[in-house]
């Protein structure tokens, strides 16, 4: 089973498939949403049944519907940082797992990417998460991940009462580039939330290793 997402592949298992690899197979050769997408389809997300964390996005950016790898661009650098974990350990899918709201790349809206799709959540999503059981922590990352897992609310202030959700989610903002902005604004983030965050990351990942 190769549960590694390309080209971060250090060795191929080879493992009788399971259910988990059929799905997750099936999901990265979906084309449901071919006729409204900008471009051709290409699901990116990273996996596995042993996972203990689990980051939230919601979509593909361009750059990373290009690499096929997910977060492999500015805001990947700035969300590990974040988290406080190397790339290595944040593309190891045995302990970390990365799907997103939408698969796929949406496309450009007026300001920014476009919503994550819908389809992927009615399709895929649900059944993905239900085959990783071991998951202890989810990161909420933006405001579509939150509202998919908590319903209506405000990025802003579900990020400051980030402890009403824990030990099962941690809320954060998007780290596009407009959170050197919104960190600005917001200095309690670096010097209350991001320390919380890197201590919750480990305690996971050590769960894990």
């Amino acid at each position: 089973m190769d549960s590694f997402a390309w080209p971060f592949v250090p060795y191929r298992v080879t493992l009788p498939v399971t259910d988990f690899d059929e799905l997750a197979a099936s999901a990265r050769a979906c084309r449901a949403c071919a006729a409204v997408l900008p471009v051709e389809p290409r699901p990116v997300f990273q996996i596995s049944p042993t996972a203990r964390l689990l980051v939230a996005g919601q979509a593909p950016g361009s750059k990373v519907h290009a690499s096929g790898v997910p977060f492999a661009d500015a805001s990947g650098d700035r969300l590990r940082e974040w988290m406080g974990v190397t790339q290595a350990e944040f593309y190891d899918a045995r302990r970390i797992a990365i799907l997103p709201i939408g698969f796929c790349y949406p496309g450009r809206a007026k300001s920014g990417d476009a919503p994550p799709r819908p389809e992927c959540a009615k399709l895929w999503r649900k059944d993905l998460l239900a085959l990783m059981p071991q998951i202890r922590l989810t990161l909420l990352v933006g405001t579509y991940a939150q509202q998919d897992a908590l319903g209506p609310g405000k990025m802003r202030e579900r990020v400051g009462r980030f402890r009403d959700f824990l030990p099962d989610y941690f809320p954060l903002p998007h780290p596009s580039w407009r959170s050197h902005i919104w960190m600005r604004d917001n200095l309690w983030f670096e010097a209350e939330v991001l320390p919380e965050l890197r201590a919750q990351v480990r305690h996971a990942l050590e769960a894990a290793a």
